[in-house]
């Protein structure tokens, strides 16, 4: 490892743990802590990447994982950040966007051609030139444009791995563990408060790991040392390195992304002490191997003991740059100028200390271009010239010999959380300097995302944040004040345009300075649409280093301040994450119906209803068809109970219940009388069904309404909002959890109930379909609602939820001379299925309006308004493209399954929403989404099921079962 250098430097890194690895095929060695980027520099290969458009050489920029120079394909996994990937016993590494070979890579020649394609260049050709927007012409640009587009392979074959996700809860969450951070963490932790304190470097300390503060380079060690301890060795604060916090969410809810593992984090209160990101200058050839950012040089060294080169140029805005230039040469590198953009350093000390060194000294001056070495792939010297005005420079200049160029022209405080909160950056135009203004009560900020710079000044606002956050939590009186820090860290223009061009203010997107002006002389003057034409910003990196140079460049070709122009919007999230972490294991509440131990006795196999346990059906897994089968075939014939307590229910009371059903639902219910249900269906405000159940009205002030297991809490949440706008006089209530029900089911559901001793008359023309009774059952209150949702004589039975068992048992005594059996709710769906009756969330989407699913019956056109209705009228005047049908298919066909495609020639028209093989009618059944003029019953329609194989099925009027609705009648 010739770039290896000796303890004490390498922090991260333990030396008596060798790893092997691979790179581009040829087996190299690393140490246990290196990351595959840090081990990568040590072995001399400082070539990692091809950039996007150009194919140009790239290697480490920031080496924290704060840009796109270091993505790289891991095995199967691509774009993966090398600097931040942790090394790991026979990893496979490649580079990636390459053709042919990353030293040797063809499509480098692109970058000859970049006069033909500047800013916006793919919207202007394909949009005004007729030959590339042809039809015709379209399939040979197709395959080339999808070659080039994206980074990376993919994994078809890659089976998931598990995810999960954990709930943490907190006083003080702080955000960042560099000094700021963690004299933060301590004072509240001090104060009483329990602390969650969030990094993403595997170890504590921020800049501390790897910044120098003081010129002998010794202060830094001591404080991280002693503050570490002081974590370490207290119990209110909880620590998780290695973890990004991705986003701010309104009351301080954080997601913080840690492996494999996303913490859902609550914080009473919340410091963001998230430092702040080095800037880059722009000059000729500022994006080759061995260009990169002065900490990148300091963390190489100080965390991973690789020295980035053997001889240097430090080009600087600030002090800092001095300092790297002394740990280059403490690590034993050549340091062969610093490069000062100013006419004079800050500190006087730190030119004295340089002297000292006879490190030779450039202020007022800049690099003005890299000097290639062969292939671009590297860097062989710079050319400095004198800086003569705003981004202007001598004729002349002097070139010196390097391979390592160490820039810095100041840093912009990580401001993407705080952004995120609704907090404003701000930037001030005299002393280049950034404040954030305008955070809500309970965010803080410390350190030097809030502009303090000097060590003693983070010090003291990160004790100030923790102070602020006791005082919020009632746990001190006293209101610390403001901490002053006059150091200066920003160069105000270091942006030297070269007429040859290859300046890159955006090393993602390849885009140079000149991109961004012309961006600005085509109209496009406002930073965000500059951002979208030009993609500035939009790649990996997020304008982590491009906003800045962007918004300097628009304002000034546009004649204003950078202030006025402002940057681009923060987004979450913050840094990548894998759609595995929203998918990861699920932390909902696991309720249990009080029948629940009854069906468990029984043998039913559980199944996942919203946030329920539901029986699927009763018997073995191996038996799981026959079971179903049976299960509907008993309802049909004689009669089964299944627990549906799952269902929402909601109570509506007051005078004006009736208005606000009117509001909410699709259906008219000023005219309902007492004692009926109604069949009611929601809509939201662009028309789409989000839930439909059942509304029974109790008395003429109330109304007890039904919705689905899953829906109920929308359903509630949608009620919610609309009243606290329409301020109606109704008491709305969730009283899910308040009762218990069953729905028995069948041709002698009847029976049963008068078996339980019902006390009102349960007689056809006393209590028709759809009727509604409060009566006593076995002893017990209840509400009874005639329904049929699975298409037979059936009765919804909801007593209070503490009757929920004796009401199970009570039904099973009852029915048990008639054959009473429990169905679960594959046979409901089964059964419901054959009656044609839709479940929301399934047989329905999120463009799904009452047109499409036959619903038309539903809407009352009479009343003036209900929510969504003038989207539906909207969506009902226009030509329809789909509607929701039932199809039929012989029993000894290939069943299609939920989401199979409906085919029209080779175009999709559709997908099927639900199949089952239906006993009772001995063939195969479903509901499928078509195109509208394959809706007629009788069409064939071409579904393509598992393998690529076509089956035709055939369009019937629904439902597929008793279509006069005499059995639920009887």
């Amino acid at each position: 490892m010739m770039t290896r250098l000796p303890a004490p430097a390498g922090l991260f890194i333990n030396r008596d743990k060798p790893i092997d690895f691979s790179y581009e095929g040829r087996r190299l060695a690393g140490f246990e802590g290196d990351t595959v980027a840090s081990a990568l520099m040590a072995n001399n290969e400082a070539l990692m990447s091809r950039s996007f458009k150009y194919h140009r050489p790239r290697g480490p920029l920031t080496m924290a994982g704060q840009d796109a120079n270091t993505l790289m394909q891991v095995g199967g996994e691509p774009n993966v950040l090398a600097d931040q990937l942790p090394l790991t016993p026979g990893v496979a590494v490649t580079g990636q966007n390459y053709n042919g070979s990353l030293q040797h890579d063809r499509s480098s020649l692109l970058g000859w051609f970049g006069r033909f394609m500047p800013v916006g260049f793919y919207y202007r050709a394909f949009y005004k030139i007729p030959f590339l927007r042809s039809f015709k012409t379209w399939p040979l640009w197709e395959p080339m444009i999808r070659k080039m587009a994206g980074l990376g392979v993919l994994d078809l074959a890659f089976t998931p791995e598990y995810y999960d996700k954990c709930f943490l809860f907190h006083d003080v969450v702080v955000v960042g563990a560099g000094p700021a951070g963690l004299m933060a963490a301590l004072t509240a932790a001090h104060g009483g408060a329990s602390v969650l304190l969030v990094d993403e470097q595997p170890q504590l300390g921020g800049s501390l790991t790897y910044h120098r503060f003081d010129i002998d380079g010794v202060e830094a060690d001591k404080l991280r040392a002693d503050l570490v301890a002081q974590v370490e060795a207290n119990n209110n604060i909880q620590v998780l390195t290695k973890a990004v916090c991705n986003a701010w969410f309104t009351d301080n809810f954080l997601p913080v992304i840690q492996g494999k593992r996303m913490y859902k984090v609550r914080a009473k209160e919340c410091i963001v002490a998230s430092g702040a990101f080095e800037q880059h200058v722009v000059f000729r050839n500022n994006d080759l191997p061995g260009v990169m950012m002065a900490s990148a040089a300091s963390r190489l060294i100080k965390q991973y003991g690789v020295a980035p080169g053997q001889r240097a140029i430090c080009l600087t805005g600030n002090d800092d740059g001095y300092m790297t230039a002394l740990d280059l040469q403490e690590a034993g590198i050549e340091v062969a100028a610093v490069v000062d953009m100013r006419a004079e350093p800050e500190q006087t000390d730190v030119l004295a200390a340089l002297q000292s060194r006879g490190i030779a000294h450039y202020a007022g001056h800049t690099v003005y271009e890299a000097l290639p070495s062969a292939g671009n792939r590297g860097i062989r010297g710079a050319e400095l010239r004198a800086i003569t005005g705003q981004g202007k420079v001598a004729s002349q200049g002097k070139s010196i010999d390097c391979v390592v160029v160490c820039m810095s022209s100041g840093y912009m405080p990580v401001y993407q959380l705080l952004c995120q909160a609704g907090g404003q950056l701000n930037y001030h135009d005299g002393s280049a300097a950034f404040t954030l203004t305008n955070l809500p009560k309970h965010l803080h900020i410390a350190g030097s995302v809030n502009g303090r710079h000097a060590l003693s000044a983070v010090l003291a606002d990160g004790e100030r944040a923790g102070r602020v956050a006791l005082h919020q939590l009632g746990l001190s009186e006293k209101v610390p004040s403001d901490v002053f820090c006059s150091r200066q860290v920003n160069f105000d223009w270091p942006i030297f345009s070269h007429p040859k061009g290859k300046d890159f203010v955006d090393f993602d997107e390849d885009l140079q300075a000149k991109d961004i002006i012309n961006a600005t002389r085509m109209g496009y003057r406002d930073i965000q649409l500059v951002k979208r034409f030009s993609t500035v910003g939009m790649g990996p990196s997020q304008g982590r280093h491009s906003a800045l140079a962007t918004a300097r460049l628009v304002a000034k070709a546009t004649g204003r301040t950078v202030t006025e122009t402002g940057v681009t919007t923060a987004r979450p999230p913050f840094a990548p994450e894998k759609l595995a972490h929203s998918a990861g294991r699920m932390f909902d509440p696991y309720r249990r119906t009080r029948m629940h131990q009854r069906h468990v006795e029984l043998g039913a196999q559980m199944m996942p209803a919203g946030n329920w346990q539901r029986p699927a059906y009763y018997g073995t897994t191996s038996q799981r068809q026959a079971c179903i089968r049976d299960e509907a075939w008993h309802v049909r014939h004689q009669v089964g109970v299944i627990d549906v307590s799952t269902l929402g229910g909601i109570e509506l009371r007051g005078p004006d219940a009736v208005e606000f059903l009117e509001r909410m639902y699709t259906f008219g219910f000023a005219k309902q009388p007492v004692g009926k249900t109604r069949y009611a269906v929601m809509t939201n405000e662009h028309g789409v069904v989000v839930d439909d159940g059942v509304a029974c009205r109790l008395s003429d002030q109330h109304f007890y309404v039904t919705a689905t297991t899953s829906g109920v809490e929308g359903v509630y949440r949608n009620m919610m909002k609309w009243n606290a706008q329409w301020r109606l006089n109704v008491d709305i209530a969730n009283v899910t959890s308040a009762f218990a029900a069953v729905n028995v089911a069948g041709p002698l559901a009847r029976e049963v109930l008068l078996d339980m001793g019902a006390d009102i008359d349960l007689s056809p023309e006393a209590f028709p379909y759809l009727g509604f009774r409060e009566c006593t059952l076995a002893g017990m209150p209840a509400r009874l609602l005639r329904v049929g949702f699975v298409g037979e004589l059936g009765y919804e039975i909801h007593v209070p939820s503490r009757f929920g068992e004796a009401l199970w048992d009570a039904v099973m005594g009852a029915g048990k001379t008639l054959g009473i059996k429990p169905f679960g709710v594959e046979a409901q769906r089964l059964l419901r299925l054959e009656k044609g009756h839709i479940i929301v969330g399934q047989d329905t989407d999120g463009m799904s309006h009452p047109g499409e699913l036959s619903l038309t019956w539903a809407l009352n056109y009479k009343k003036p308004f209900f929510v969504g209705r003038r989207s539906v009228d909207i969506l009902m005047a226009q030509p329809q493209t789909r509607q929701l049908v039932g199809f039929t298919l012989p029993a000894n066909s290939l069943k299609p399954e939920e989401g199979h495609l409906v085919l029209q020639g080779d175009d999709i028209s559709g997908n099927v929403t639900s199949c089952e093989f239906s006993p009772t009618l001995d063939a195969i059944i479903g509901m499928a989404f078509v195109g509208i003029d394959q809706a007629a019953v009788g069409s064939k329609l071409p579904i393509r099921v598992d393998g690529g194989k076509r089956i035709f099925a055939e369009v019937v009027a629904m439902p597929f079962f008793d279509p006069d609705n005499q059995r639920q009648a009887l």
